[in-house]
């Protein structure tokens, strides 16, 4: 069989196979022989009631087997599809996807001819198949299938010199390759998804117990039973719709563009764009005034845009987006790295700036863009396929729950043994009640309320976070949770405030005291804290980066819409900006090119170690005086400068960036302190104290980081920072204040982690990474600085390798890659503030509806009606009435009165608690709500959901484990009731079979609600279902409860007349029936009791009040039966 290892994020490897004809396929014909075998040989030799129960069985199986087909797709290839090995003889694929990426999949492979170019006619054969929204090409290179390729990996050159598709061949082969820029998917109605849901394997063997107790007479018991997994189904499925109708309502806005088509500009859809597609594209806005989103993922080639990603990142700071000229022609653009030229799709432009100077100009005044990604490409397409293919059914330890039952199985088989043999030693016995009586004693065992108890205690999670402000597009992550054993966190904006405040400039004239009053401080330094920024106006508002707007207000500038800085007072000279070089990651520093008067110059700033490589003359104080400010946990940024000889405005525009950056005249360095927030200390010393090992990834400077990581517990012991010798030829451990210095040694790091904490930054990563030490080193460091995206992501991979359960805490911007490497990773998104859009209700009202759902009463009019758009050009719809009222108000296409939007905003808040209000159903996952990030998203801005999501992780796996317990002793009870003392005619009444099962569920229910204690515990719950403890526990119990019912029943058979008992005869009602019963019942309290885990993890029997009265009311219902 031909096996192509594909190795992506979605797809590991693919399986060449090719569906059978009907009549050869496994689930057919074996089976047409064993039915003429039975009708030939079987029929005849046998009486008929004995021949129907051997039908049956075979009936049983042939049903089992098409069953099988739709569980496991392994099965199914098996069954139905032969193996080929040649590519052009197949005709599907078995997809095999990564880890915790779904289950695998057949999908149809597709044959297509397409054009070799757009200029030759020649037709190449196309190989490939859809999976999950996404194309996948057979490459005869690679010889094996590859996604579709964008145009986005090319160099920055032939970006510049694209004019969009050339020729109406262009155009056709585009659209044939790529599709239309939309997100198609098709709605699947409520019965699709109950059937889908129906043919679970649990399912199907319940309502195959349900067949068994009806022909048992259990009327009562079964169709209570039935009804109870109808319900549950339907919800699930409802709950399912609900999420999947929320996302087909996020669509490509129906816009027109302007678009350079056959070297034209013509107007067209948002829908049509086609990756290489050149556009115009600016603010727009629809006829109610709301800002249209950008429709795909685009590249800027001229003009500048600020755009707000709220959607995508949950960053509420509006980012600034700049095209690509002046990068070299020969670089080759990252979409990792270049975001900040990349317009993606879903954002919205709140203002932008076209540049007349391109040699294409744009007919209406826009921004000229090429675009890279379209569809379920783009990034918004990633965060839907991640929203619409991850929520699988929730499942906690599937294989575990597998192996569990297997362990219960093997005492069925014993017990159905058992009463199978002593059947056949009766000759008078009816065969068809003696395999019902088997059939039983197997089925029973199983526990069918299983997957609806642990589906239970994930959903009452989820709707637990979703209270808190937290959302989660992975259920089944949640039990993870409850497992972690080391929690990363990021530095800036998570454990510290993202408000900086400016302290002043320091470095100048080799004194090393900080200068805060700015009238001392050299004009050329405060010239540079004044004009080297991104800070932009939009709606007449300064927006940007919160250490830029600090720096601004502490010198007393002020910044114009014109690009122009001036001192607020005083006679200072006004700085006019002519050019920026934005900053980046990678460069770590931003420049700018300014005119004063007459003169132009240059100035950068940036981290102090990237300028020192760039200054001429380096003051001698200059390293001892930043890690000075550093060890102190100040942000420590260079300032530098030079002037630039006389040119015109364009030539210095067009100056190479290196030549901006380099022979720069140092001008001090500028101190910020950035506080930590007020619960950060508190929230990690309660990890620390809940056996968590704490660690701090960022990319901020390590004696920073360090004086951060000691505030906040990370670190306790000495530090040790690892870094390059005085000669330059090794590497060595130094400790902050230089005092003391150990050689490197990769070996000997593990020891050196007792006795200090450690501390790396993200140069020695890649040393690591040439010597091949990461496994003998990251494990062991506290505090890792100066990292760059992609090693975050490599440190969060080392510790999954090791085998710890790793939880990654980001502000969800920078943090995307370890985030989603995480087995937990929580974005934390600083509230997301409300755009003018149709839509704005789901990024804004989430905290508010979540608070008010907790009061049950709807905000005040007044407060309600309040909530202005960002543009300033009126109040936000909200969804609610977009969709019922906004169709009669916006025919007159005017604004709302203020009554009208205080009744509609308060109509919306009631909508609102109408629908979550009952705080059963599992929340739905809203765009906006969920970054692009991770699996956890929430809105706060603060890291004290991370102990949420342990609490309820832990409560959740405790609750599991506790169920496992439960019903393994349930139905180990049920076996030996059901086997040795049916054969002594014991028997169960169908009302009384009704009353435990109603009981039963009941207890389930109560247990899965137990509330998380608002505090961790230093203990850490079992993390699996297979340990000494648990196996241990349910013996011990079995035998103690068998002990009890035998005894309780002989006792009882004393006080019996002598009378011949029928195994096979009708229940009716006598002492032993009764005893046994009321024991059995006792047996099952006491094991709820028993097995019920409260402290230290969840809420005690006497605080879990509902658990409780269930309890005494069983006890006081048994109690008052038996008098």
């Amino acid at each position: 069989m031909l096996r192509f290892h594909v190795g992506g994020k979605v797809v590991e490897s693919v399986d060449l196979i090719r569906k059978k004809h009907w009549a050869w396929r496994l689930d057919v014909w074996p089976f047409a022989i064993i039915y003429a075998v039975w009708l030939i040989a079987i029929v005849p030799s046998l009486d008929i009631l004995d021949a129907a129960i051997v039908f049956g069985g075979l009936l049983a199986v042939h049903i089992l087997v098409l069953l099988f087909t739709a569980w496991s797709v392994s099965f199914k290839c098996f069954v139905q599809y032969s193996k080929v090995n040649d590519i052009h003889h197949a005709d599907a694929c078995k997809i095999i996807p990564a880890k915790f990426s779904g289950s695998k999949e057949v999908v149809p492979l597709q044959f297509r001819n397409v054009l070799a170019g757009s200029s030759s006619s020649v037709d190449v054969e196309e190989i490939y198949f859809d999976f999950r929204k996404q194309h996948f090409i057979y490459s005869k290179e690679k010889e094996t299938f590859c996604k579709l390729p964008y145009p986005s990996k090319e160099t920055f050159g032939y970006y510049l010199k694209s004019t969009g598709h050339g020729s109406e061949a262009k155009v056709a082969t585009a659209t044939e390759k790529w599709g239309r820029n939309v997100f198609e998917y098709p709605q699947p109605t409520f019965q699709k998804l109950m059937k889908e849901n129906c043919m679970e394997p649990f399912f199907v063997f319940q309502v195959f117990c349900v067949g068994l107790w009806c022909l048992d007479e259990y009327w009562y018991y079964s169709l209570f039973t039935l009804f109870m997994l109808f319900m549950f189904e339907s919800t699930m499925a409802k709950s399912r719709l609900k999420t999947l109708t929320e996302l087909r309502r996020v669509r490509v806005d129906s816009q027109t563009l302007m678009v350079h088509r056959c070297g034209k500009w013509v107007k067209l859809f948002g829908t049509d764009l086609l990756p290489g597609d050149v556009v115009s594209i600016g603010r727009s806005s629809g006829p109610n005034g709301e800002d249209k989103s950008v429709p795909a993922d685009m590249l800027l080639l001229s003009g500048s845009a600020i755009v707000n990603e709220a959607i995508l990142t949950g960053e509420s700071t509006p980012q600034w987006k700049v095209s690509i000229i002046g990068r070299s022609n020969e670089e080759k653009f990252s979409a990792k790295r270049d975001k900040s030229h990349v317009l993606f799709g879903g954002t919205k432009i709140l203002q932008h700036t076209p540049d007349k100077s391109f040699h294409l100009k744009t007919p209406d005044g826009g921004c000229l863009a090429v675009v890279l990604r379209t569809g379920f490409g783009t990034s918004q397409g990633k965060l839907m396929r991640t929203i619409l293919f991850s929520t699988e059914r929730v499942t906690a330890n599937s294989w575990e729950s597998g192996l569990f039952i297997l362990f219960l199985v093997i005492f069925a088989v014993i017990a159905a043994g058992y009463v199978l043999k002593k059947g056949l030693e009766d000759p008078t016995r009816s065969r068809y009640k003696l395999f019902l009586s088997c059939s039983l004693i197997i089925t029973s065992v199983i526990p069918p309320e299983l997957p609806m108890e642990l589906s239970i205690a994930v959903n009452t999670s989820l709707i637990a976070l979703a209270r808190r402000g937290i959302f989660c597009t992975e259920p089944f992550r949640i039990p993870f949770a409850g497992k972690v054993d080391i929690c990363c966190f990021d530095k800036t904006g998570t454990l510290t405030s993202d408000d900086m405040e400016f302290c002043g400039v320091v470095g100048l004239a080799d004194s090393a005291e900080l200068e805060s009053d700015m009238t001392k401080v050299p004009v050329r330094a405060v010239e540079i804290l004044a004009s080297c920024h991104a800070l932009v106006f939009v709606d007449n508002k300064l927006v940007g980066d919160p250490l830029e707007k600090a720096a601004l207000k502490g010198i007393e500038w002020t910044y114009k819409s014109d690009e122009k800085a001036m001192p607020k007072k005083g006679g200072g000279q006004a700085v006019q900006i002519i050019q920026r070089h934005h900053f980046a990651s990678h460069l770590k520093r931003m420049a700018v090119v300014v005119r004063i008067q007459e003169e132009f110059f240059a100035f950068v700033k940036g981290a102090p170690e990237t300028i020192q490589k760039k200054l001429i003359d380096l003051p001698a104080s200059y390293i001892e005086t930043y890690k000075k400010y550093t060890r102190q946990g100040s942000r420590v940024l260079a300032l530098a400068f030079k002037s630039i000889p006389e040119m015109t405005v364009s030539e210095a525009r067009s100056l190479d960036r290196d030549a901006v950056e380099s022979d720069l005249t140092f001008a001090g360095f500028a101190v910020f302190n950035c506080p930590i927030r007020a619960d950060s200390a508190t929230v990690l010393s309660e990890l620390k104290g809940s056996s968590h090992d704490l660690v701090m990834i960022t990319g901020d400077q390590a004696l920073t980081a360090c004086h951060v990581a000691s505030q906040v517990h990370i670190i306790s012991k000495p530090t040790l920072i690892l870094g390059p010798t005085r000669n330059g030829d090794g590497y060595e451990w130094i400790s902050p204040d230089e005092t003391q210095r150990i050689c490197y040694s990769e070996n000997e790091v593990s020891a050196l982690s007792e006795s200090h904490d450690l501390c790396i930054g993200g140069d020695c990563i890649e040393l690591l990474q040439q010597t091949s030490a990461v496994l003998q080193v990251i494990p062991y460091v506290k505090v890792f600085a100066r990292v760059a995206p992609e090693q975050k992501e490599l440190i969060m991979t080392t510790f999954k390798t090791v085998g710890r359960m790793t939880l990654m805490c980001g502000d969800g911007t920078n943090d995307v890659g370890a985030l989603k490497q995480a087995h937990v990773g929580v974005a934390l998104l600083n509230a997301v503030p409300s755009t003018q859009t149709g839509n704005s209700s789901s990024e804004t009202s989430k905290d508010e509806t979540t608070k008010s759902v907790r009061s049950k009463k709807p905000k005040p009019a007044s407060e309600a009606g309040k909530s202005l758009s960002l543009n300033g050009e009126g109040p936000s719809k909200s969804r609610a009435i977009s969709r019922s009222d906004s169709a009669s108000h916006s025919s007159g296409n005017r604004h709302l009165t203020a009554a009208e939007m205080q009744r509609q905003k308060l109509k919306k808040l009631m909508d609102e608690l109408n629908e979550e209000g009952d705080g059963r159903a599992a929340p739905i996952v809203k765009l906006g709500d969920a970054s692009m990030a991770s699996p956890f998203t929430a809105k706060h801005a603060s890291v004290a959901p991370t102990t949420d999501i342990i609490r309820q992780g832990r409560s959740t796996l405790v609750t599991t484990l506790q169920m496992f317990k439960i019903l393994g002793l349930n139905c180990l009870a049920t076996a030996y009731v059901l086997s040795v003392m049916n054969l002594d005619g014991v028997k169960l009444g169908d009302v009384q079979a009704t009353i435990s099962g109603v009981f039963t569920a009941a207890f389930f229910l109560f247990i899965s609600h137990a509330r998380p204690l608002p505090t961790l515990s230093a203990a850490r719950p079992h993390p699996n279902v297979f340990c000494s403890y648990v196996l241990l526990s349910l013996l011990g119990q079995f035998a103690l409860h068998l002990f009890f019912l035998i005894s309780s029943v002989k006792e009882a058979e004393k006080y019996m007349p002598d009378e011949c008992i029928e195994p096979d005869s009708d229940f009716h009602p006598n002492l032993v029936n009764t005893v046994s019963y009321m024991v059995n019942m006792m047996i099952q309290v006491a094991t709820f009791a028993v097995n019920y885990m409260g402290h230290p993890f969840n809420q005690s029997i006497s605080e879990n009040k509902p658990f409780l009265y269930a309890l005494l009311a069983s006890v006081g219902f048994f109690y008052g039966h038996h008098l």
